[in-house]
C-alpha cells in the first residue's frame, strides 16, 4: 500500500499495490501494522456501507461530537464518488477547509479521514456503494453534521444534488452554532 499524505494534515489516500495475473489481481487493503507505522489508527471497531442509487446523491457532511469523534477509513467498493473531508479542528492551520477526492471501484482508492473532520460525499454514477470502517461505535447522541452547502466552507460539488436527505438539507450553518 502507498500512503499519501494530502493537503489537510492527517488526512491521507491510500492506494492498494496490486499483484496482477491471469486470474486478475489481489491487493491488501489494510494491514494493520503498515497504518500503525504510518501513526495511523490501526484498529476498527465497525464497518458499514452505504447504497446509493442514483448519480449525484449527496451524503453528508457528517461528523461525531467530542468524546465520541470517529476516524474513517472510506473505500468506494461500487461506481464513483467524491468524497469530501473537512478539517473541524479549532488549533488546525487547515481549519474549516475541505479537500475532495475521487474513490472510486476502479482506483481502489481509500481515504484515511481522522477524528476532528467532517465527511461526506457524491455519487458520481448509479449504484455506488460505499465501504466506511469505523475506529469506534456509533453513539446516536454524538452524531452531527454540517449543512452540504454551507457558506463558511469551501466545499464543492462536481455535479447537480440530485437527492439529499432532510436532516442532510437543513443542518444549521457552521457559523450559527
Amino acid at each position: 500500500m502507498v500512503f499519501e499524505s494530502l493537503p489537510l494534515s492527517g488526512l491521507y489516500r491510500i492506494t492498494p499495490e496490486p499483484h496482477a495475473d491471469e486470474r486478475g489481481l489481489f491487493a491488501r487493503t489494510f494491514c494493520e501494522d503498515a497504518f500503525a507505522r504510518h501513526g495511523l489508527a490501526a484498529r476498527f471497531a465497525q464497518s458499514s456501507v452505504s447504497f446509493n442509487a442514483r448519480r449525484g446523491t449527496v451524503r453528508g457532511l457528517h461528523f461525531a461530537r467530542e468524546p465520541h469523534a470517529e476516524t474513517k477509513l472510506v473505500r468506494c467498493t461500487s461506481g464513483a464518488i467524491h468524497d469530501v473531508a473537512v478539517d473541524l479542528r479549532p488549533g488546525s492551520p487547515t481549519y474549516l477547509r475541505s479537500l475532495g477526492v475521487t474513490l472510486s471501484a476502479e482506483n481502489r482508492h481509500a481515504l484515511y479521514i481522522p477524528a476532528g473532520f467532517a465527511h461526506g460525499f457524491q455519487a458520481l454514477s448509479d449504484g455506488a456503494e460505499v465501504l466506511y470502517m469505523i475506529d469506534r461505535p456509533f453513539v446516536a447522541g454524538a452524531a452531527d453534521g454540517l449543512r452540504w452547502d454551507d457558506p463558511a466552507l469551501d466545499v464543492t460539488w462536481p455535479e447537480p444534488v440530485t437527492v439529499i436527505s432532510e436532516r442532510d438539507r437543513t443542518y444549521p450553518d457552521w457559523k450559527a452554532r
